[in-house]
């Protein structure tokens, strides 16, 4: 006890009482119980003698106590004099101790420090950076204006230093130098400016911190530096992350248009069919000018999308406000899962994660839809989490899944915690008011509330009864009487006033009962809270005016209780009440509308989520978890009607890339030579080849015609001359799949016509798709396939030369079309091939070509039993062939069997209940079906590569039937042919985050060639791929909606084992098809 007090007294500052508690101490026992304080003090002066030694061995170990000292956060401000001494100690381990030191008391000691800072100015021309860095900290930590000149000076040299640890050192000294002294903002922006051309991934973050305190305003420092910024955040430190994140954020809200009004001029396209002709003229001019998303917008997105994945919770929320801001809607779906995954930390994170998908939940609730059960509350979470995620699921609750949660929160109401239980009923409240289907199922369950044992829960289920009542009030007559009731039991002040203000409003339709309980509460006037004494005054009030033969004297006798009563405000609403409904001389014109003011229709309370404001603010920030504006908010601008100059981020480098040129090797400038024509063909169908180029630099187009020994001397210019991009992963993977192989050409353009007749279905019909995360992917990839294409036929019409300004990273800025160029391909070593992680968006391939099915399996489902459909049998099975009805469905088909012994009629498709964005087309109505008769129909079913079910109706003329179609995920694919080079060339863009395995285990007879071929193609839809190793069996399909490659590797190990790798973009599909081949092919 008594050494935690004198921790408590040292940390607190308190010198004189410390120094005094230690004599008395020492006077009375300075070898009993209290020698600790003694002690004490002898070890601080044990420590002065240590750090005034002669011996380094010594001063290194005082300092080491010291610092230790401070980690535990006692006070260590006394030994400042003899620390000091020691800062120019030619020992350097010593002298790094006693910067840490400097750092932590150098405000606190500021004349002290000041006597020392010739030292300090010496140590910024010290050998060792982290001597020169320190220095610099403790400069810095001087909080007098009298050193500002000699700070500016530290932080001009430091800014120019060559270790990137000091230069990021002198962007944190920029702050402190602000905050003590904003008249030196022009002379600090000049350094901004400097350090934001930096070209460490170190210094980045912390320069951005400064732009953002120093000058948020001053936009033009970043156009140039906002590519390399893009290409530097993966490898950026993950605080710098976030800083940076939020910057761009509001960058980009300055500098691209909205890309939200996409979704607006496609579906004007779509409804032009009774347009008159000036209608059809501008629309024709909106489909000459579709919504196509700056190459930096997306270069922004992109490399932002792998961040997702940090481990750092606070990145991952940057990652998502930047999607939720800038994004397109159809891509912002992908942030959902990365959210969820956050719910798993701690409860402070939770509580920010739960705030701001509460404020997203009410603008787009598909998006955190299928995973609702997430949301459901845990008896082990505090409070304010059950809240916010009751909250959520009250935001996301639909016709569909509502009876799920009303039960879910009938258990909630059971719970100990009283606050969560009240919170719990006025959820039920909002729920019966949003959704009309179960607001009386809602009213029903409170008023069995009302029975409850506990009084929170029943006076909580009153106020929100009143709140529905008010919505319908001539159908309840009954709930009032049984609230009025209640009345003798229920204390709580605000539900009394809630069942008072009821019958109030509701006099006429209970005449027997309102004067009983204004006779009551007469009674019990004086001791009634004030909030019922206001509403017991309005009772009398209105049941004067209705009923005045029975109540007059009743009134009276309240109004002059409430005349003398000590509150003011009720003594102010008598007065009131009186003059207005008791008539005299002195009544004004008031009185004879009376009856109106009292008994006027109030307008129905609206019931809505405490976060519906919220979303002015940026999420993740301190203003919206205030819900009020803190100090320092930068608000998000609105997005510009037309984008500013776009050539304001282009960055010349040419200079740079001459001076990289390798030896012996001239650089062929020939401006007119379209170097990426293959790659333009591949940008037909994939969208990730055209956002790739962005950082795979111009020298890789010039060099290509030369023999294959120039590669790594190439790859090495391109790295030097555009470090911006060189730093990250990303420009290693884009040069790989810049280069395409020659062979491929022919087969490219086949496949850019039919992919880009698709896309523009797809990109419609995709418009209406569901909000998970494998749709909105698919969803992105045909939008920017469209607009590629878009950009490609104006180049055709207008083929321009390139021109000198033209940054090495900017090639998504311009599209050019020629003659395919026969390029070699170059070998990628297998380091190369492992770093391909997860960045090939691309939905189709030049080497893609669809199969016949190798296997079609004759099982057969049930849709519908015979006693089910009272003698109509129907069963499906899926044929494994191209549908028939559209590019993006399953084909499927009904087998129909008449089982009664009369004739059925008019079978056909009624009511169909599909998830969103998935399409059916039925069959043809069937006339009549004869006894024992049988007959087989098709149909087509989007699923939107999804293994969610169809629900519909199959009727006959006199009844309905529901039934449900649920797909297999191998059903979902398409049989692929392709040779064993390109298999290998798109694993090795699959791999990563795209890649999921797993080892079997089976009997060696099971993994015979034959054996696992069939087992395969009777599970999936896949088809072989010729291999060249006997212990390796690979196996291609493509996704039906989407197109996306499904490749699975059967790896047959030594023993009884086997590797089973799936690698495919839809890592939903594949997770599910790897569960489902694992036991097939473990099993005999």
């Amino acid at each position: 006890m008594s050494s935690n007090s004198f921790a408590y007294n040292e940390q607190s500052g308190g010198g004189e009482a410390t120094e005094l508690g230690q004599e008395a101490t020492s006077t009375i026992s300075p070898s009993g119980a209290f020698g600790l304080f003694s002690s004490d003090m002898k070890k601080n002066e044990d420590l002065k003698q240590m750090l005034e030694s002669n011996k380094d061995s010594a001063k290194l170990d005082a300092m080491k106590r010291i610092v230790g000292m401070i980690a535990k956060g006692k006070n260590a401000s006394e030994l400042f004099p003899a620390v000091v001494k020691n800062v120019a100690s030619k020992n350097i381990e010593i002298k790094k101790l006693v910067y840490v030191y400097l750092v932590r008391y150098a405000e606190e000691q500021q004349d002290l420090a000041l006597l020392s800072i010739s030292t300090f100015q010496r140590a910024l021309k010290d050998p060792n950076q982290l001597i020169r860095a320190s220095a610099l900290r403790v400069l810095s930590s001087i909080r007098v204006p009298i050193i500002v000149p000699i700070m500016m000076l530290a932080i001009k040299e430091a800014s120019a230093d060559l270790s990137p640890y000091v230069r990021k050192n002198a962007a944190h000294a920029i702050q402190k130098l602000y905050s003590l002294d904003p008249e030196q903002k022009e002379m600090l922006i000049e350094i901004i400016e400097k350090l934001l051309k930096d070209k460490s991934t170190l210094v980045a973050g912390s320069v951005v911190m400064a732009f953002e305190e120093v000058c948020p305003d001053r936009i033009d420092l970043i156009h140039k530096n906002y590519r390399k910024l893009c290409n530097l955040l993966v490898d950026v430190e993950e605080w710098g992350q976030v800083v940076i994140i939020h910057m761009l954020t509001r960058y980009a809200r300055t500098q691209f248009v909205s890309p939200w009004r996409e979704g607006d001029v496609l579906e004007d396209n779509e409804k032009d069919f009774y347009d008159s002709d000036e209608e059809q003229k501008e629309k024709a001019d909106k489909r000459k000018r579709p919504y196509a998303m700056d190459p930096d917008h997306r270069l922004l997105i992109r490399n932002t999308k792998p961040l997702l994945q940090s481990r750092n919770a606070a990145v991952v929320m940057a990652v998502a406000q930047l999607y939720w801001h800038i994004a397109p809607k159809s891509e912002a779906g992908i942030i959902s899962k990365s959210l969820v995954r956050l719910l798993r930390s701690s409860r402070e994170v939770q509580y920010i994660v739960l705030q701001n998908i509460a404020t997203m939940s009410i603008q787009r609730k598909g998006m955190f839809e299928p995973y609702l059960k997430s949301f459901y509350v845990r008896s082990t979470d505090p409070t304010m989490i059950k809240i916010l995620k009751l909250e959520i699921l009250t935001n996301l609750a639909n016709e569909a899944n509502i009876s799920t949660l009303l039960r879910e929160f009938q258990t909630y109401v059971k719970s100990q915690d009283k606050q969560f239980a009240a919170a719990t009923i006025q959820t039920i409240g909002r729920c019966a008011t949003s959704i009309t289907e179960v607001s009386d199922t809602c009213l029903n369950g409170l008023v069995c509330l009302l029975s409850n044992r506990d009084e929170i829960v029943v006076a909580e289920s009153v106020v929100v009864i009143k709140k529905l009542l008010q919505m319908q009030p001539m159908q309840h007559g009954e709930i009032i009487k049984h609230m009025a009731k209640l009345l003798d039991s229920i204390t709580v002040p605000v539900a009394r006033a809630s069942i008072l203000w009821l019958i109030g409003e509701n006099c006429e339709r209970v005449p027997k009962i309102a004067p009983d309980v204004l006779r009551k509460t007469a009674k019990s006037f004086t001791s009634e809270d004030d909030l019922v004494k206001l509403q017991i005054l309005n009772l009398g009030a209105k049941l004067y005016l209705t009923n005045s033969k029975q109540t007059k004297l009743l009134t009276q006798y309240i109004l002059n209780l409430g005349k003398y009563d000590q509150n003011y405000d009720i003594r102010d609403r008598t007065r009131f009440i009186r003059q207005l409904i008791v008539p005299n001389e002195k009544s004004g014109a008031l009185s004879k509308y009376a009856k109106k003011i009292f008994l006027a229709q109030k307008p129905a309370p609206l019931l809505e989520s405490p976060f519906k404001d919220r979303d002015h603010f940026q999420l993740g920030t301190l203003s919206h978890t205030l819900n009020t504006k803190a100090t320092g908010y930068l608000e998000l601008s609105n997005w510009p009607e037309v984008a500013p100059d776009p050539s304001v981020r282009n960055v010349e480098v040419i200079e740079l890339a001459k001076e990289w040129t390798p030896a012996g090797k001239a650089k062929k400038e020939n401006p007119d030579k379209k170097f990426y024509s293959e790659s333009e063909e591949e940008e037909d169908s994939s969208e990730s080849s055209s956002d790739s180029e962005s950082e795979s630099g111009s020298e890789s187009g010039e060099d290509e015609e030369d023999d294959r020994s120039g590669d790594s001397a190439e790859d090495s210019g391109e790295s030097g001359s555009e470090p911006e991009a060189g730093k990250g992963r990303a420009a290693t993977r884009s040069r790989a799949r810049g280069r395409g192989d020659s062979k491929d050409v022919d087969k490219e353009k086949e496949n850019s016509k039919t992919s880009e007749s698709s896309s523009g279905e797809s990109s419609s019909i995709e418009e209406s798709s569901s909000d998970s995360e494998s749709e909105s992917e698919s969803e992105s990839e045909s939008e920017s396939r469209k607009v590629t294409k878009e950009k490609e036929k104006k180049t055709k019409q207008e083929r321009n030369p390139l021109t000198k300004d033209v940054s090495l990273l900017d090639l998504d800025d311009f599209n050019l079309v020629s003659t395919p160029v026969a390029l070699p391909t170059p070998a990628l070593s297998p380091s190369l091939i492992a770093d391909l992680e997860g960045l090939n968006l691309s939905a189709t391939s030049s080497v893609i070509s669809v199969s016949t099915p190798v296997f079609v399996p004759g099982k057969t489902h049930v849709l519908l039993h015979r006693m089910s459909g009272k003698g109509l049998a129907a069963h499906y099975f899926f044929p494994r062939q191209p549908c028939i009805f559209g590019d993006k469905m399953v084909s499927v088909q009904i087998t129909l069997n008449n089982t009664t012994d009369q004739k059925i009629e008019n079978i056909h498709v009624g009511g169909k209940k599909l998830p969103m964005g998935m399409q059916m087309h039925v069959f043809n109505p069937i006339e009549s079906l004869e006894p024992a008769g049988s007959i087989t129909v098709s149909m087509g079913i989007d699923f939107c590569d999804s293994t969610q079910t169809a629900s519909f109706q199959l009727c006959t003329k006199d009844d309905c039937f529901s039934v449900n179609i649920q797909p297999p995920v191998g059903e979902l694919l398409l049989p692929v042919a392709m040779s064993e080079k390109d298999f290998k060339k798109e694993q090795g863009m699959l791999s990563g985050m795209n890649e999921t395995s797993t080892t079997i285990i089976a009997a060696p007879q099971n993994f015979a060639s034959s054996v696992i071929l069939q087992k395969i193609v009777n599970v999936a839809n896949v088809g072989v791929v010729p291999s060249g190793q006997d212990n390796i069996h690979r196996f291609a399909a493509k996704t039906v909606h989407s197109g996306s490659l499904m490749l699975v590797t059967v790896e047959l190990k030594e023993g009884s084992t086997a590797q089973l790798i799936i690698n495919t973009e839809k890592t939903v599909i594949g997770s599910v098809l790897l569960r489902e081949l694992k036991p097939v092919l473990s099993q005999g």
